[in-house]
């Protein structure tokens, strides 16, 4: 059976780009927190509190920023009057942003372009390895006041637990001293969690996405989804439709995180939803909606599935059998993150989104990233085989 650390491994390290103490348990994992009220001597006036609910411009630096995420939260950011800098090797889309200030250098060592600078807030999108989030939180924290590290809750050590939330207990690599990503993506997240929150104490925001959807998604996950759907012809489908299952619309985190700037927000939040429960069944009848009703969606048994060879995740994507060592799957809790303003759109949209953005790639680059999922020639196969049996 696939585990957490591995199938969102392969979604993190396209999407994200991956850069080159043991965890903690779950009883000193921080919670929400924001910057302190003022104390009445210092509450503004009545007019300086109603321009106070706009906050002012912020200073916002980007660890990476032009790969999926990182140019969603420059846009949102922008948005809202802030002002972006990032730092990068320049070697992924370096035509972005004109107009930004870019610093260039390499996060393993070469952070001369740092010094001397301050900021607001730091977004870390490209840290993996401990001992990479270690050298830029340890230079960066007289500079800023906020880090925000974009984890994972890969992070988490079971799969089976039911509504986990950011108490539950983390990963812990076999081998300590190990960077070896795919091998412990999750423990690895998590000690760079650690290794952030000791070099700013209290100052850490640690953001645990799951599943990150929509335009300028490279992996084709979600994406097979809505894509396929626009082919038309039977869409196979895994189970009855009723497993929980979550992801996130890459703009809603990214202007979430924004939110987090602006609300000086700490602690340790899961960053996925919807809100309430989400089916397979919702899911995918949104993205037929948005493909604009072709094709019929086909709802097969898991254990057909199974005996057909259909892996879950890699072939249906955002999809497990949810028996057994998988309970937990499609049920984190998200109750944090949305009492800290998290919000999100319809599926639907997202998923509408996504084919517009398909439409405007050239043919071999839209080839690339439509679809990680199952093959068309095996899924007509296993289609056969299921009206055979019927």
């Amino acid at each position: 059976m696939m585990q957490r650390r591995e199938f969102f491994l392969g979604a993190a390290a396209g999407v994200l780009g991956i850069a080159c103490g043991s965890a903690k348990d779950s009883a000193s994992t921080p919670g929400s927190q924001r910057a302190p009220d003022p104390t009445p001597a210092d509450k503004p006036t009545a007019d300086a509190a109603v321009a106070a609910t706009k906050p002012g411009p912020k200073k916002i630096l980007i660890l990476g920023g032009t790969s999926f995420l990182g140019p969603q939260i420059v846009d949102a950011a922008r948005a809202r009057g802030h002002t972006l800098t990032l730092f990068n090797r320049g070697k992924t889309h370096a035509d972005l942003f004109p107009d930004v200030e870019k610093l260039r250098g390499d996060r393993d060592g070469k952070l001369d372009a740092l010094k001397g600078r301050t900021w607001d807030a730091v977004v870390d999108t490209s840290g993996f390895v401990p001992r990479i989030v270690k050298m830029s939180a340890e230079l960066l924290a007289p500079s800023v006041a906020q880090y925000i590290f974009i984890s994972s809750v890969s992070v988490y050590a079971e799969d089976g637990k039911v509504n986990a939330d950011e108490t539950s207990k983390l990963q812990v690599a076999d081998d300590p001293k190990s960077e070896e990503v795919r091998k412990y993506y999750g423990a690895l997240k998590a000690r760079s969690e650690e290794a952030a929150e000791a070099a700013m104490p209290g100052r850490v925001l640690n953001i645990r996405p799951g599943l990150i959807v929509g335009r300028g998604d490279p992996t084709g996950r979600f994406t097979h989804w809505p894509a396929r759907m626009s082919d038309g012809n039977d869409v196979l489908c895994p189970g009855d439709g009723t497993t929980p299952t979550q992801i996130i619309d890459v703009r809603d985190l990214a202007e979430w995180i924004v939110k987090t700037v602006e609300d000086r927000t700490f602690g340790a939040m899961n960053a996925l939803g919807p809100a309430q429960r989400m089916t397979m069944k919702d899911m995918l009848e949104g993205c037929h909606r948005a493909a604009g009703g072709k094709g019929k969606l086909v709802w097969v048994d898991a254990d057909f599935l199974a005996k057909q060879g259909v892996q879950g995740w890699s072939e249906m994507p955002a999809w497990f059998d949810n028996r057994g060592e998988m309970a937990g799957f499609g049920t984190t809790s998200n109750a944090r993150a949305v009492a800290a303003g998290l919000t999100f759109r319809p599926v639907q949209e997202t998923a509408a989104d996504t084919l517009a953005w398909l439409a405007t790639l050239p043919a071999d680059e839209r080839a690339k990233v439509r679809s990680s999922g199952i093959k068309p020639d095996k899924e007509a196969a296993v289609l056969a085989a299921w009206r055979a049996k019927k």
